[in-house]
């Protein structure tokens, strides 16, 4: 992945003594996750009318795989979006079947 630049830091979490921060990256549409400084995954979306934002695709580089990125990417999205006051729809199957394991989300699905 290319390096981009990135707003407003939305999330931060330490998992297995690596920081995982959240960002929403408005230019390239996208949710990132930064570990040590480097994208270490995305979400792109699509803004809707009215605040909705179409999250469409989930991504982890394979370095990040099975160490919990993903899951936190997700948490750091919705978490941002509920602060914006935001709605979601979730096409990305990866952020359907976090939405399904984590109800405590579902007021934030249009």
């Amino acid at each position: 992945m290319r390096p981009s630049r990135l707003r407003r830091p939305e999330t931060a979490w330490q998992h297995g003594g690596v920081d995982i921060s959240v960002v929403d990256n408005e230019h390239l549409h996208r949710y990132e996750a930064n570990v040590d400084g480097k994208v270490a995954g995305f979400i792109s979306y699509l803004n809707r009318p009215e605040g909705v934002r179409v999250l469409v695709h989930t991504e982890v580089e394979p370095a990040y795989e099975g160490k919990g990125v993903g899951a936190k990417l997700v948490a750091g999205a919705l978490d941002a979006e509920r602060a914006r006051g935001g709605k979601i729809v979730p096409e990305c199957p990866f952020v359907k079947t976090y939405l399904k394991r984590h109800p405590e989300y579902g007021d934030l699905v249009a």
